[in-house]
């Protein structure tokens, strides 16, 4: 669904998203990825599914509901969004459906068999059992549907097996049950023995299945049937907006909430009986604009994210060890580097732990009287906080502003607050109506400097494993200072604060942004050299949508590489034939912001966290820095550079939804940016002193 804007095009976000994640299931689809992986993007595609309809398409589903007169063209769109999302998700279940039986066909020619109920050997049946009786005795416990008025207790996340059970061999009368997959207790498959080279799992539906007479074991049925079924919550939260309630208790609030959000999409085994399939859907209670779908046998393929390796690490992707710089280890001070030259990691090809170590090393050191840094996805077993704890412990002044609004983090955020305000540390809960995304640490020195350390990702060691995103660890006055006015914004945000250096939202960003356009178009007018070239996550923002239409009708060159939502339509005539897209699935997840313009041959390069979403522009506290160590700033522009060149993980972005590969011209040899780029880091490390 293409709408029209200001006479240009403007491609819908959530189209736009569903192009994205089709990127994802083609990954999972490609012969030359380990097939392993293949699984694991499976799975990824299905869990973006899950989120993106709890969020987006449940707020969608609101405004066609329940929006009031004044709003007539918002619901209308709406209901037509729906629907547009409707039919590709219709399409691309195909192509999952098809994509999981081929997976599955190779992992039997890999001796790996997914065995279902009705293929086991007596021997494997008795294994089963076996498993049942000492693992999942008491934690299978059916509920009739006739003892339930809702399913509204139920959580979105798990599978549930619908079940139809009668007494005698032709049994006409039958009782009706669910039961929930007891997937934490013992994962999503389960292994059975290995016979030779041969390895078996199962699903834990099909366990169950298996064991049902267990399951209603004393109560004389005979007759089993079970069939697979899965909903998805809206998963927006409704905030107290009591002002007599704290923050920490509106988000609790808030949390518990999402667990009774309206049923939005139900997907269940098409060959579920329709007696049995008209109660289920009769407690979920959906309406005319839910998304009710018959699909496979089993529903919930996140956990293929978590498949069993099968003891074949060959069928995965080699291990990339992080790099620990050699310019950041030894036994010298890095606070103390830092202060003598800017510093960079680029997670996960160089080793997160030179971070922690910057703060284990502010949290003991004498020179160090107090640590400030925003928070927005913590680890389970947070180092960065343990390590903001000893500071405190050794009498440092440590804030942290930590976003209890991080979505489906909520509850994690909370807990670690109450953590680290016992330990004496200063904590503060964002700005009410934005939330705080920035990802900047100010470390306060006796001598010398203070330090900042300015990311395009999260202070999450999890994350760095998966996430690309690049740190700048500076003690440049300049951008110290500005780092430092942003955390007094951040407690005083009505107070007017004016930013040299940073570009900061909701202040300034979108205005300084545009401003770098302009001088782009009016340097091409007057002949100087005039190009954007940006890495992101997203752009749809409106404005600056229609910036960069401008700037392509003047001639500027505009080179993007665009990980997930994009509303630009490119090889539109006079409007965008000089913007080029790519975007890259490969083995982590693009997520740097880097943005390069060529300013008339001086070029400027910046790093940061906002991408060009409305959301981010005006709605959160983001930080963009410029880079100004000429080192630093050619590490940033190779980045974007091996981005756009990347052949062999990048498709056109071009508005249409085809993600179309590159084509390569004779023998040209496809650019795999992320190997590349491992690859030079590697290289360029035994070179470091």
């Amino acid at each position: 669904m293409v709408q029209k804007k200001k006479k240009t095009p403007y491609l819908d976000r959530d189209v736009s998203w569903m192009f994205f994640n089709r990127r994802i299931l083609q990954e999972a689809c490609r012969p030359h990825v380990p097939l392993l992986e293949r699984m694991s993007f499976l799975g990824i595609y299905s869990n973006n599914l899950d989120e993106f309809f709890r969020v987006r398409v449940a707020s969608q589903s609101r405004i066609a509901e329940y929006a009031e007169k004044s709003a007539a063209k918002e619901s209308e769109h709406a209901k037509k969004l729906i629907k547009q999302i409707s039919r590709l998700n219709a399409r691309y279940v195909k192509e999952y459906g098809e994509a999981i039986a081929n997976i599955t066909e190779e992992l039997r020619k890999e001796n790996i068999f997914l065995l279902s109920d009705t293929e086991i050997s007596p021997e494997q049946k008795e294994f089963i059992y076996s498993f049942y009786k000492s693992k999942l005795s008491g934690a299978v416990i059916p509920i009739w549907f006739s003892t339930v008025k809702s399913l509204d207790f139920g959580n979105d996340e798990n599978i549930y097996l619908a079940v139809k059970v009668g007494k005698g061999e032709n049994a006409r009368v039958f009782d009706y049950a669910f039961l929930e997959l007891p997937v934490g207790l013992c994962g999503r498959f389960v292994r059975l023995p290995n016979q030779g080279e041969k390895r078996y799992l199962m699903y834990l539906d099909d366990v169950i299945r298996c064991c049902l007479p267990l399951v209603f074991e004393g109560l004389g049925y005979t007759h089993f049937e079970a069939y697979t079924y899965k909903f998805t919550r809206d998963a927006e939260m409704e905030i107290d907006n009591d002002a007599n309630s704290g923050t920490l208790q509106k988000i609790l609030k808030g949390v518990k909430s999402r667990k009774h959000g309206e049923p939005l999409r139900v997907l269940y085994d098409a060959s579920m009986p329709k007696d049995l399939l008209k109660r289920v859907l009769n407690k979920l209670d959906v309406d005319k604009n839910d998304t009710v779908m018959a699909g496979g046998r089993y529903q919930n393929h996140k956990d293929f994210m978590r498949f069993p390796d099968c003891d074949r690490t060959d069928l995965k992707y080699p291990v990339w060890a992080p790099i620990v710089r050699k310019s950041l280890d030894g036994p010298d001070s890095l606070l103390q580097k830092i202060q003598q030259k800017d510093r960079f990691i680029h997670v996960p090809y160089h080793s997160f732990d030179s971070f922690i170590r910057v703060l284990q090393e502010a949290a003991v050191s004498k020179q160090v009287t107090g640590i400030k840094i925003t928070l927005y996805r913590l680890a389970k077993e947070s180092k960065v906080v343990k390590a903001l704890i000893a500071a405190a412990r050794n009498g440092k002044k440590v804030t942290v502003v930590i976003e209890l609004l991080a979505r489906f983090d909520e509850a994690s955020n909370v807990n670690w607050s109450k953590k680290m305000q016992d330990a004496g540390i200063r904590v503060i809960f964002g700005v009410e109506g934005l939330k705080v995304h920035s990802k900047i640490t100010h470390i306060e020195m006796k001598t010398g400097p203070d330090i900042a350390c300015i990311s395009t990702g999260n202070f999450h060691e999890g994350n760095a494993r998966m996430y690309t995103d690049c740190m700048l660890m500076t003690a440049s006055p300049r951008l110290v200072k500005d780092v430092n006015a942003v955390f007094d914004f951040i407690e005083r945000p009505y107070t007017p604060i004016k930013f040299k250096e940073l570009l900061v939202s909701p202040n300034e960003m979108k205005n300084k942004f545009c401003a770098l356009i302009r001088d782009e178009i009016k340097n091409k007018k007057a002949g100087k050299p005039a190009y954007i070239k940006i890495k992101i996550n997203h752009i749809t923002d409106p404005v600056m949508v229609e910036k960069l239409y401008e700037a392509s009708q003047a001639g500027v060159d505009i080179d993007l590489v665009v990980r997930g939502n994009c509303s630009l339509v490119t090889d539109v005539p006079d409007v965008s034939e000089n913007i080029r897209i790519n975007a890259i699935i490969d083995r982590y997840l693009e997520h740097s912001r880097i943005f390069v313009f060529a300013a008339g041959g001086t070029e400027k390069v910046f790093i940061g966290s906002a991408d060009w979403m409305p959301r981010n522009l005006d709605h959160r506290v983001e930080v963009i820095t410029p880079v100004y160590d000429p080192d630093i700033k050619e590490e940033m522009k190779r980045v974007v550079e091996y981005g756009l060149k990347d052949t062999q993980q990048g498709r056109i972005v071009d508005g249409t939804g085809d993600n179309d590969f590159h084509a390569l011209i004779g023998d040209e040899k496809p650019f795999r940016s992320q190997e590349a780029l491992y690859n030079y880091y590697v290289a360029k490390n035994e070179k470091e002193e």
